[in-house]
């Protein structure tokens, strides 16, 4: 499950960049994760803006509106939770621009058990 929220993170991060559909980013995460067989358990949203708030517009989401657009900060969080078991999120913030995105996140993405 580690893996698959990894993989589905860097694919959307790799989608982050000026122009794209909110919706369209979030679908292409959430697809990802439901052919691996864990779609039912992907339940919110990919991200969402941060400004003076935590949580602002624009929502990577089904329901979210709009296209990134040069300059604004977004979160890429997918997650898997299993009920009664775990869940694995993991979250970065990333500064949209023209061609990509660059990611504000500075720690190691290491998991040990």
């Amino acid at each position: 499950v580690i893996k698959i929220v990894e993989d589905a993170q860097r694919i959307g991060i790799e989608g982050v960049r000026e122009g794209v559909s909110v919706v369209d980013l979030d679908k292409k995460v959430r697809e990802y994760i439901k052919e691996k067989g864990y779609g039912e358990f992907f339940n919110h949203s990919l991200g969402h803006g941060v400004g003076l708030e935590i949580h602002e517009k624009p929502y990577l989401s089904p329901r979210g509106e709009g296209e990134l657009k040069t300059g604004m900060v977004v979160t890429v969080e997918p997650g898997i939770y299993l009920p009664g078991k775990f869940g694995v999120r993991i979250e970065d913030l990333l500064v949209v621009e023209k061609d990509g995105a660059r990611d504000l996140t500075r720690i190691d993405k290491v998991f040990k058990i």
